[in-house]
């Protein structure tokens, strides 16, 4: 398959603040001193390997087709292994817009056999990036953003074994390491995409300066986390940074990796080319880049580096006050809790049909329904299975992954209630089942609910199963 033109992408003009908090970050992480002594007894290695699909492939992120014409910048899975001696993990993070169930199953399968980490261990999330390939989910949508393609399962069928690859790699390369973790509050670019309106509605991306927005629905999750690793000669090898906003600023038709990517690189220019940057999305199924109160156009690639530069700054500067972790011990455990479908009647059946054989002519929102319809009756009535995997490190640091596009407020929940200090959201986990909205959402409407292939309360039962996994592994973990 013929490869597009590669577009290069200038560096991006850091603003002063920025880098000089990044500068500062830089040189200052070496000389930490005494008062930050990390533990040494980890053995860490992080490693890439490129995923970046063939041209022509068709896109990701939207309810209607269209096939790259180019690459902007490649696309990545990135794995970090952490082994305390005793156990080892596997953290990977891919520039896709999801990961389907059957990479993620086919995936351990082979990380299994190639270096002994079970499937519990390891944790495959997705960078939500809307400016990558269709993937084959099983859905009645696949036909129409072209995931059922020839192009675009062969391409799926790939993924596993580079996934393999990228945590082998990084196994065979654990060092000695020093382990650090440090979080950030950053509240300017991010924002919640549902509002209440003047007339009483809910308004999903309203539009700019729109006068009806009376103020948005939920809030947002302003933590960045960052766990950073340096060998134990304070090299730079990785960092993993969490952060919830939607990945989908760069638009058009080349691929791109999208903020996460800029971010990266930005990472690389200060600490070294080997550096590994994995960013990981945080709870972000309402949340998004865009600011309603400014008049200023917030798509394409300028944007994405603007917004991939400010969390490049906000990494450095939560750097100048990073702690060691523990030095152990690493837990892993894995759940899968069935959710409930949505409701859906035989009209509901009956309309589905109708509006999907409009094809494009049919409106965005009726599109949305028709294929969460259609999805929802060729399950024939069985539940979705939802994983909840945890992972820890000690009696301080902790992930939760969770399969799909997760409201800001079930993940605040599952921090509020973590009795870890430092607890890694992340979402698109491990397989997709699509939006997982909170309670309240569903009668309130618009596109995420809509969409919603699960039943009312079903991102509650997630939010009690992951609590009840943080406790009880703190419980091991702290025990004497």
């Amino acid at each position: 398959m013929r490869r597009g033109k590669r577009i290069a992408m200038g560096s991006a003009r850091i603003p002063a603040a920025y880098l000089a908090g990044a500068m500062i970050a830089f040189f200052g992480s070496a000389c930490q001193g005494a008062a930050a002594e990390p533990a040494k007894s980890l053995q860490v290695g992080a490693a890439t390997a490129v995923i970046t699909p063939p041209n022509g492939i068709p896109m990701a992120g939207y309810y209607s087709p269209r096939g790259s014409e180019g690459v902007l910048d490649d696309l990545f899975a990135k794995a970090l292994v952490i082994d305390d001696g005793e156990k080892a993990v596997a953290l990977v993070a891919c520039d896709l817009i999801s990961i389907p169930q059957t990479v993620t199953d086919e995936a351990r399968r082979l990380i299994a056999a190639e270096v002994a980490i079970p499937p519990e261990a390891v944790l495959v999330s997705a960078t939500h990036t809307h400016t990558g390939p269709s993937l084959p989910r099983g859905s009645q949508r696949d036909a129409a953003d072209g995931g059922a393609s020839d192009i675009a399962i062969a391409y799926a069928a790939e993924l596993p074994a580079k996934i393999a690859q990228a945590v082998a790699a990084a196994y065979r390369g654990r060092a000695p390491s020093a382990v650090f973790v440090a979080r950030y509050e950053e509240h300017d670019i991010s924002f919640n995409r549902r509002f209440w309106m003047t007339d009483g509605s809910v308004g999903w991306n309203p539009g700019k300066l729109n006068p009806k927005i009376i103020r948005p629905i939920g809030p947002i999750d302003p933590e960045l986390l960052v766990l950073y690793v340096e060998t134990a000669d304070r090299r730079p090898t990785a960092a993993y940074v969490n952060f919830a906003l939607h990945a989908d600023t760069t638009g058009g038709t080349l691929i791109s990796a999208d903020y996460p990517g800029a971010l990266s690189r930005l990472s690389a220019e200060n600490k070294g080319a080997d550096f590994v940057t994995l960013f990981a999305n945080g709870a972000s199924g309402d949340i998004n880049h865009i600011d309603v109160r400014s008049p200023v156009a917030q798509k394409g690639p300028e944007e994405a580096r603007r917004i991939g530069t400010v969390l490049a700054g906000d990494v450095f500067k939560a750097l100048m006050r990073m702690r060691p972790t523990s030095n152990g011990p690493l837990q892993a455990a894995s759940r899968i809790v069935p959710l409930p479908l949505a409701p859906i009647s035989e009209d509901d059946l009956n309309r589905a049909r109708e509006i999907t054989a409009q094809g494009d002519k049919a409106a965005f929102l009726d599109k949305v329904f028709a294929y969460k319809v259609l999805d929802v009756a060729d399950r024939k009535g069985e539940p979705l299975a939802a994983e909840v995997q945890v992972i820890t490190l000690g009696d301080d640091v902790a992930w939760v992954a969770l399969p799909g596009e997760v409201f800001v407020t079930l993940g605040l929940n599952i921090k509020a209630a973590s009795p870890f200090r430092h607890t890694f959201l992340v979402e698109l986990a491990n397989g997709s089942l699509g939006y997982l909205p909170h309670r309240s959402a569903y009668a309130e409407g618009q596109y995420e609910a809509i969409s919603a292939r699960c039943a009312e309360g079903s991102g509650e039962l997630l939010v009690a199963q992951a609590v009840e996994m943080l406790k009880e592994l703190h419980g091991k973990a702290a025990a004497p």
